[in-house]
Protein backbone atom coordinates (compact mmCIF):
# COMPACT_ATOMS: atom_id res chain seq x y z
CA UNK A 1 0.00 0.00 0.00
CA UNK A 2 1.63 3.42 -0.95
CA UNK A 3 1.99 6.18 1.98
CA UNK A 4 -0.48 9.35 1.08
CA UNK A 5 2.03 11.40 2.16
CA UNK A 6 4.45 10.36 -1.12
CA UNK A 7 1.72 11.55 -3.17
CA UNK A 8 1.18 14.41 -5.73
CA UNK A 9 -2.20 15.99 -3.47
CA UNK A 10 0.18 16.02 -0.27
CA UNK A 11 3.09 17.32 -2.16
CA UNK A 12 0.47 19.59 -3.92
CA UNK A 13 -0.39 20.85 -0.12
CA UNK A 14 2.68 21.00 1.18
CA UNK A 15 3.60 22.81 -1.79
CA UNK A 16 0.81 25.80 -1.21
CA UNK A 17 1.30 25.99 2.74
CA UNK A 18 5.13 26.86 1.69
CA UNK A 19 4.12 29.08 -0.71
CA UNK A 20 2.39 31.45 2.31
CA UNK A 21 5.75 32.23 3.79
CA UNK A 22 3.95 32.53 7.53
CA UNK A 23 6.37 31.83 10.43
CA UNK A 24 6.14 28.29 12.56
CA UNK A 25 2.74 27.91 14.43
CA UNK A 26 4.17 26.67 17.45
CA UNK A 27 6.79 29.12 18.33
CA UNK A 28 5.63 32.11 16.08
CA UNK A 29 10.02 32.58 14.54
CA UNK A 30 10.71 32.72 10.84
CA UNK A 31 10.90 30.08 9.01
CA UNK A 32 14.25 29.41 6.86
CA UNK A 33 12.37 27.87 3.67
CA UNK A 34 15.65 27.80 2.20
CA UNK A 35 17.06 25.41 4.42
CA UNK A 36 17.99 21.56 4.04
CA UNK A 37 14.92 19.71 4.85
CA UNK A 38 16.75 17.90 7.80
CA UNK A 39 17.59 21.07 9.51
CA UNK A 40 15.96 21.76 12.92
CA UNK A 41 14.88 25.16 11.28
CA UNK A 42 13.96 24.04 8.23
CA UNK A 43 10.06 23.81 7.17
CA UNK A 44 7.49 20.84 7.55
CA UNK A 45 3.32 20.97 7.43
CA UNK A 46 1.97 20.16 10.69
CA UNK A 47 -1.47 19.03 11.33
CA UNK A 48 -3.22 21.13 13.95
CA UNK A 49 -5.22 17.63 14.38
CA UNK A 50 -2.91 15.39 14.31
CA UNK A 51 -3.19 12.29 11.86
CA UNK A 52 -3.13 10.05 14.63
CA UNK A 53 -5.85 11.53 16.63
CA UNK A 54 -8.08 11.60 13.57
CA UNK A 55 -7.03 14.62 11.85
CA UNK A 56 -7.70 15.14 7.62
CA UNK A 57 -4.41 14.57 6.16
CA UNK A 58 -5.33 16.49 3.32
CA UNK A 59 -7.14 19.02 4.66
CA UNK A 60 -5.51 22.74 4.08
CA UNK A 61 -7.49 23.85 7.46
CA UNK A 62 -5.70 21.60 9.42
CA UNK A 63 -2.58 22.62 7.60
CA UNK A 64 0.49 24.46 9.59
CA UNK A 65 3.59 25.51 9.14
CA UNK A 66 5.79 24.89 11.59
CA UNK A 67 9.76 23.71 12.42
CA UNK A 68 10.85 20.79 11.76
CA UNK A 69 12.33 20.95 15.42
CA UNK A 70 8.73 22.23 16.84
CA UNK A 71 6.71 19.89 14.61
CA UNK A 72 9.13 16.59 16.57
CA UNK A 73 8.77 18.27 19.99
CA UNK A 74 4.84 18.37 19.62
CA UNK A 75 4.35 15.22 18.37
CA UNK A 76 1.07 14.46 18.24
CA UNK A 77 -0.28 16.35 20.74
CA UNK A 78 -3.73 19.09 19.41
CA UNK A 79 -2.81 21.65 21.62
CA UNK A 80 -0.16 23.71 22.34
CA UNK A 81 2.09 23.80 25.73
CA UNK A 82 1.09 26.28 28.34
CA UNK A 83 3.28 28.79 28.94
CA UNK A 84 3.90 29.04 32.65
CA UNK A 85 4.13 32.47 34.30
CA UNK A 86 6.01 34.02 37.51
CA UNK A 87 3.87 34.29 40.48
CA UNK A 88 6.59 37.35 41.31
CA UNK A 89 4.49 40.26 40.20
Amino acid sequence: MNNPRNGRPYRRLCAAQRALGLPCWLCGWEIDYQADARARESFTLDHAVPLSRGGPLLDPANARSAHRACNSSKGNRSSLKTVRTSRRW
